[in-house]
This record gives C-alpha cells, sequence and structure tokens, in this order.
C-alpha cells in the first residue's frame, strides 16, 4: 500500500445473510465492525474509513438487492477508494458475476482487497489468481449450502412432514396434525363450493350461485397480530379456482406443483416467475395423508372439467350464449378437428353456422374444409336426443326432485349455522357490555354501540331467511311431486317451454352426448352425422342442408330432366312449380317449394319452351280487361318479370294503365304488340342503365342514344 491509497477511503462492508444471523450471530457482526481498526492499523485516520452496513439481513448470491453492495461498487469506480476489507471474500459476494465485476473494478481504480488472510492487489496476477479461487470457493459453498437444505426439504416433504400455509378449510394442531377447521359453517361451505360445481360444470356458474344467496368464504388469517382469527370474506374468481385447483382436498399431500421459471422471474419481485406444473411433473405427491373433502375421482373429474371449459381450439369449452345447441360438440367428418360457430344475420336474427377452418387458419388453404347451416344439425341432435330421454324421463324426474331437496337441505343447514354464529356473536356482546361497570361511561358507550350492531345483524339475517323459506321451501308437496312426474312424460314439451333457456338445452346434450361427427357429400345438400353418445353408443343418421345454388343439389340432373319433360309437355312455370312441389322436390335453401320465378330462370338457362299465358278477357264490357289489356301479374309473367318491377316502370311512366271500374278496381295495364316488344327490348337491358341515363342528363354530358 502506498500514499495514493492511504488518501483515499478505507471502505468496510458489513453483511449478514438473515435476519435471524443478525440477531442471533453477534460475534459475526463485531469481528465485522471490527475491521474499522484493523484499517487504522494499516495507517488510515478513523474518520476516512467508511463503513457500508446497508446490506445487513440480505444474502449475497445476487447484487440487485443490495444497495450496500451497489454503493461500494460506485466509490469505487469514482476513484474514492483505496481499501475494500471484509470479513472473508464471501461477505462481499457470494455470484461469479458480481465477484469479477468488483475485482475489474479494484484493479482499474488502483483500490486492494483486504480480509483476516491478508491484503490483495487485483492489478497483480498472483493476487487476482488467488482472489478467484477464494470467490469461486464462495460461490460454491453457497451451493452447496443451498443443495443440503434443498434435500432436507424434499425428504421431509417425501415422508408428509413439511409443513405450508393450509387452504380454507383446515387448521394445524400445535401437534403438526393437520384436521379440518374445527368450525362447521367452514366445512359446510367447502363441501357446498365442490357439490355446485359438480352440478353446474363452471366456475362462473358457481360464483353466481354464492353472490345469489350471499355465502362468504371462512378464512384464517395466516399473519398479523390476529393470526389464526377466522375472517369471512365475499368469494372471488381467483379463490374459488385456486380452491378446486388445490389437490388437499382430496386428501393429497403434495409439493413441487408450482416451481420458479428464470425467464419469467422478475428480479425486483421475489415471489414472481412461478409456473404450474403437469400432475406427472410434481416433485411429490402423497395421498391419504390430509382429511378429505372430496374423493380423487371427483378431484380429477374436476380438473377435467376446468380444462374442458378452456377457450381452445382443442377443447369443448364452457357453455355460452347463442342458439347453436352442438357448439363444441361438432367435429368434422374430414380433417376430425372440431370446427368452430360463426354467426351471420338474417333478417335481424343471429343464423349460427359450423365452419371447420383449421386449414385456412392454420396453414393458409384457399377455402375451408367445411361449412353448413347450424340448423339443420340442431335439429337432429335434438331429435335424438329427445328420444334417448323420453323412457328414463320419470326416473330423471324423481332424482332431480330428490336434487332439489338435498341442494335446499344444504342450505338451509348453511342459514341455521349463520343464524346461530349471529345469535352466538350477539349474546357475547350483550356479556360483555353487563360485565363493564356501569360508571366506566367511556367503555360503556361503545359496548352498547356493539350490542346494538350485533342485534341489528341477527335481525338482518333473520329476516332474509325468512325471505329465503318463503322463495325454497324445505320439501316438496305430493302434489309438486307428482306434477314433477307429470310434467316428466312431457319431455318434448319441457325442451320447447319458454323457461327452458338455450342454455339449459346445452347443458343437457352435453351431459349424454360427446361429439357429432358430420361429412358433407362433395358441395351437395347431403350430409351424413353420426352422435357418439357418452357411453360410447354412437346413432348415424341423413342431413340436408341449404345450399347457395340449385347445381348443387344431388338430384340436379333429375330436377332439370324433369322440367325439360314437363316444358315439352306444354306446362307452364306455376304448373311445373306444383308438379315439382308434388314429386318432392325442394329448393336450393329450403322450404316447400321452387318458385315458378325460379322455373323460368332455369327454363330459360336451359333453352325450354315457355308456355303461353293466356289473357283473360272479361265476360261484361268495363269489367275485366278488353283487348290488347293485362292484368299485371299476367303481364309480369309474359315478361318474365316480378310485379315489383312492373309496378316501378309504372311509376316512370312506360305503361298505361287504368282502374277495374268495380270493386277491388285493380290496376289494368294496356299492351298491344308493338308496347309488348318495346318492353321485352327494355327488359334485356343491363341492370343501372336507367340511372345512369338520369345522371348523363343532369350533368350535361351526350345521353344514351337509346333511351
Amino acid at each position: 500500500m502506498t500514499d495514493r491509497h492511504l488518501l483515499r477511503l478505507a471502505a468496510v462492508y458489513v453483511r449478514q445473510s438473515t435476519r435471524q444471523q443478525v440477531l442471533d450471530h453477534q460475534e459475526s457482526t463485531r469481528l465485522q465492525y471490527a475491521l474499522v481498526d484493523r484499517a487504522v492499523r494499516l495507517g488510515w485516520e478513523a474518520d476516512r474509513v467508511l463503513v457500508i452496513d446497508d446490506d445487513q439481513g440480505m444474502s449475497g448470491a445476487s447484487a440487485v438487492a443490495r444497495t450496500g453492495f451497489q454503493r461500494l461498487v460506485t466509490e469505487i469506480g469514482l476513484d474514492h477508494v483505496g481499501l475494500v476489507l471484509g470479513i472473508e471474500m464471501s461477505r462481499l459476494a457470494r455470484s461469479g458475476k458480481d465477484w469479477y465485476q468488483l475485482i475489474e473494478l479494484c484493479a482499474l481504480s488502483g483500490a486492494v482487497l483486504a480480509d483476516t488472510d491478508g491484503v490483495y492487489d487485483p492489478a497483480d496476477y498472483n493476487d487476482r489468481l488467488l482472489l478467484g479461487l477464494k470467490g469461486t470457493m464462495s460461490e460454491a459453498e453457497l451451493h452447496l449450502i443451498k443443495q443440503r437444505m434443498w434435500n432436507g426439504r424434499i425428504n421431509k416433504a417425501r415422508r408428509g412432514e413439511l409443513t405450508f400455509p393450509l387452504p380454507s378449510g383446515y387448521v394445524r394442531r400445535p401437534s403438526g396434525e393437520v384436521v379440518f377447521d374445527p368450525d362447521e359453517q367452514v366445512q359446510t361451505v367447502i363441501r357446498l363450493v365442490f357439490a355446485q360445481f359438480e352440478r353446474i360444470g363452471t366456475l362462473h356458474g358457481m360464483l353466481r350461485y354464492l353472490v345469489d344467496h350471499d355465502i362468504q368464504l371462512g378464512i384464517r388469517l395466516r399473519e398479523g397480530p390476529d393470526k389464526g382469527t377466522l375472517e369471512w370474506r365475499r368469494p372471488n374468481r381467483m379463490t374459488l379456482q385456486t380452491l378446486l385447483h388445490n389437490p388437499a382436498y382430496a386428501g393429497i399431500y403434495a409439493y413441487g406443483r408450482r416451481r420458479v421459471d428464470p425467464r419469467r422471474k422478475d428480479p425486483a419481485r421475489p415471489s414472481t416467475g412461478r409456473v404450474v406444473q403437469a400432475r406427472d411433473e410434481w416433485l411429490v405427491m402423497v395421498p391419504d395423508v390430509l382429511p378429505a373433502y372430496i374423493t380423487v375421482a371427483q378431484f380429477e373429474a374436476n380438473e377435467a372439467k376446468l380444462a374442458a371449459n378452456r377457450a381452445r381450439a382443442e377443447t369443448m369449452g364452457a357453455v355460452r350464449n347463442g342458439p347453436a345447441l352442438a357448439a363444441g360438440l361438432v367435429f368434422c367428418g374430414r380433417c376430425h378437428r372440431r370446427v368452430i360457430v360463426r354467426y351471420h344475420t338474417q333478417e335481424s336474427k343471429a343464423v349460427p353456422e359450423y365452419v371447420c377452418s383449421r386449414e385456412v387458419t392454420n396453414y393458409g388453404a384457399a377455402r375451408t374444409c367445411q361449412l353448413l347451416n347450424a340448423a339443420c344439425v340442431d335439429r337432429f341432435v335434438e331429435q335424438q336426443v329427445l328420444a334417448a330421454l323420453t323412457p328414463a324421463a320419470v326416473e330423471v324426474s324423481l332424482q332431480a326432485a330428490d336434487q332439489v331437496m338435498s341442494e335446499r337441505a344444504e342450505l338451509e343447514k348453511l342459514w341455521a349455522q349463520r343464524l346461530e354464529r349471529a345469535e352466538y356473536e350477539a349474546d357475547r356482546a350483550r356479556r360483555c357490555y353487563h360485565l363493564a361497570e356501569p360508571e366506566n361511561r367511556l367503555v360503556v358507550r361503545q359496548l352498547e354501540k356493539e350490542w346494538e350492531t350485533a342485534l341489528a345483524s341477527q335481525q338482518k339475517l333473520r329476516e332474509e331467511h325468512a325471505r329465503f323459506t318463503r322463495t325454497s321451501p324445505r320439501t316438496l308437496t305430493p302434489a309438486e311431486r307428482r306434477t314433477i312426474t307429470t310434467l316428466a312424460g312431457d319431455i318434448n314439451g319441457l325442451w320447447h317451454a319458454k323457461t327452458t333457456t338455450v342454455t339449459d338445452r346445452k347443458e343437457i346434450i352435453r351431459a349424454i352426448v360427446d361429439k357429432v361427427v358430420v361429412t358433407v357429400a362433395g358441395t351437395t345438400e347431403r350430409v351424413t352425422a353420426v352422435i357418439v353418445w357418452a357411453g360410447g353408443a354412437t346413432t348415424s343418421g341423413e342431413l340436408v342442408r341449404p345450399v347457395q345454388r340449385l347445381d348443387q343439389l344431388s338430384y340436379y340432373p333429375q330436377l332439370t330432366s324433369r322440367i325439360r319433360e314437363l316444358a315439352g309437355q306444354g306446362t307452364g312455370a306455376s304448373g311445373i312449380a306444383d308438379r315439382l312441389e308434388a314429386e318432392g322436390y325442394r329448393p336450393a335453401k329450403g322450404g316447400k317449394r321452387i318458385t315458378a320465378t325460379t322455373i323460368r330462370n332455369l327454363m330459360r338457362r336451359l333453352g325450354c319452351p315457355a308456355g303461353r299465358v293466356h289473357r283473360h278477357r272479361p265476360a261484361l264490357p268495363g269489367e275485366g280487361p278488353g283487348p290488347d289489356e293485362w292484368w299485371l301479374k299476367h303481364l309480369a309473367a309474359e315478361l318474365d318479370m316480378t310485379t315489383s318491377t312492373l309496378y316501378a316502370w309504372i311509376n316512370r311512366g312506360w305503361i298505361t294503365t287504368r282502374r277495374e271500374s268495380s270493386w277491388p278496381h285493380r290496376l289494368i295495364a294496356h299492351a298491344g304488340q308493338q308496347e309488348l316488344a318495346e318492353l321485352r327490348e327494355r327488359r334485356t337491358r343491363p341492370p343501372g342503365w336507367y340511372s345512369r341515363r338520369l345522371w348523363t342528363e343532369n350533368d350535361n354530358t351526350p345521353a344514351d342514344p337509346h333511351p
């Protein structure tokens, strides 16, 4: 050490790894503070010795949260320090990254390091080699300490003896044994939560049930002056989700369900970065160690239900709003993937479609694998489900009645416990009030206020219980049971009743149907559907879906052949439409019959001769069309156009009309041979020609040469 070192500060770094060491290992603390005397003996003035003890109770594994170490590095970098003293090198850093950074800064600034063994110059290669070896040993020592502690923790966990904070519904005795919470109401609420999730099937539905019935969860405080005290808190989604995922309620002792992922860990937040592991990756899993609220099979069923409710392509998903009854159950018969539901608006109504678009979404295919209207599939599934439910209707109704009674009994038990607790709270407030000295008004006034509050809460709870009893009686009367049995015989009526919601129908279908596999025959209207029931049995059927064009119909060749045949016999479009309806031919988009307009368009496309529409002559003058006069519908048929278009032409003055002299005063159009020729020529013009003509006239541009 030279005068250059003595002109700068001597920094003494003091650190203990834990708060317990700070309190219990006083001798180590005294030895570290005594390094000030050693700096004085080495030639520094006492007021030139800087003691840095900001990191008491901090681990040396990282420098991120150690403000004292960061301050030391800053002082060295600013060339303020000539000597760094520590009781041993592990006090300064146990991380190779932090240690070599400190050595490099000391070498650049000319500072030296010292411990109880000697003084080292980081700029000297031999001293630097020795310092590096000491830093490596400090880091390895920390690893060995952690490894010994980890092995001890794992061995204790494998015996099921490693303690951890218990979830709601459990307490730990002074002997270390885990038992049910002694409060009966806490146990009742926990069992009710699992029972309602098994019945409802969704996390949000169960949360709504608890909120609607004003059910709160009992939580034991884990820290603070009131540690162990029972508090009642309103349920929330995350608490219920954690409760359902916790294997402790099935009696399973589990350790290592969540482990830290270094990529997700935030250095400023030590508790972050935990990732839930799969069940086969848990470090320890010992069954039948804890008292169980549910069975292991029920816990596994709850896990599977929660996984199926997630909105993923490979899962069914929870029941959602929308008219598609088989949503989440339909699979593509070609690629065997689950199809999605897509809605489009038609006449202000949401119309669902089942679309297999995985190839388009994932691989950029040119078109979807399959697409069909949901109504035909839902209708088939609905018919098969009703047929399957009918034989067991009475038995199901009786089970439903028993389930209603069981649910009411659970709620009544919970209400009785809440009333008992309110009575106890009021009685305790009363006793505290009577035990106080009447002269001490400062205390008596507060106790009287607490007693009044407890009595008001008790009265409010009684009124709520009375309302609950009126709306939900404990038992079903014989008349109500007979009504349920009678209604169960009419499954179809119950299914279509106004009180049966779409969600109810979806839940029923999902209870007995595993999946529905649909396969469209090419681009035709024919669809093969296979229902796979929950037990593994299958039911097949043929469906008819609406398509966009007539030429997509599987019987399109037969349809065109029949139209040619009837047209050749001189049958008109209306007559052909009637014959086709009678013979069972149906339009592409569903419906009862193919319209005459569609027949005319198809005949024109096929080149078939059009049947003559006969003009009606009146029996008496003035009561019907005369020579070269037409009823509007007959003139529209003659021109092969719609009646609405004919009215538009009348409004534009292209057709002359008069009204019938007697009731109902219908319009009669005048159209001789010349007028018919002009109208037919106008009929052949392209769409929008009249709007373009008006635009050119208003814009003073050359008009259409054929107005």
